[in-house]
């Protein structure tokens, strides 16, 4: 889910724009990661890994509170059902989980949320700092639709997972709630 920077005419640069133009609030490195939600993390990638969407659900369904849609439709019924219209939940949660992360808190908990401008974008649109780069990436993980859903007040659009502080997979989404 990287992205590339291309010139303005589509074609490929051949050098880096200099990036201390673009520095930002979130361009500074991520939060440190608690020993349990690095483990949590590294296990994840790991099932990612396989393939295995069954492996997924499993370890969703292991979850007291586990999030994977809003249709309350059961973890593995839902990625399967997304796996055969073109979503790979295990491709997804990789590329996803290989993004910057950034932290939230939730009532008494920090939980780590990937990609970070899941978290930090939405405030970032809300108060119009957002910065070039953060825009070419929310362009790249979203689409122009998602970036101009969350202008409008839209929150998040687009794949993330959260991690709480103590190891807890918390949820995996690709769809915003229902308004």
């Amino acid at each position: 889910m990287g992205i590339g920077l291309a010139a303005c005419d589509g074609a490929p640069r051949t050098t880096a724009p200099d990036e201390a133009l673009f520095q930002s609030e979130s361009a500074a490195a991520p939060p440190k990661l608690p020993a349990p939600a690095a483990e949590t993390r590294d296990e994840l990638m790991a099932l990612a890994a396989t393939g295995s969407i069954r492996r997924l659900a499993r370890r969703a369904e292991a979850e007291p509170v586990f999030l994977s849609n809003f249709g309350g439709a059961d973890h593995l019924r839902h990625w399967d059902l997304m796996r055969r219209i073109g979503f790979d939940p295990s491709v997804n949660l990789a590329a996803v989980l290989s993004e910057p992360h950034a932290s939230q808190q939730v009532g008494a908990q920090t939980w780590f949320v990937w990609p970070d401008l899941a978290v930090s974008a939405p405030r970032a649109i809300e108060a119009g700092a957002l910065s070039s780069v953060e825009r070419a990436r929310l362009l790249a993980l979203i689409g122009a639709d998602g970036v101009a859903a969350m202008e409008a007040g839209a929150p998040y659009p687009g794949v993330r997972t959260a991690i709480s502080e103590t190891g807890a997979w918390r949820y995996f989404l690709h769809e915003p709630p229902d308004p």
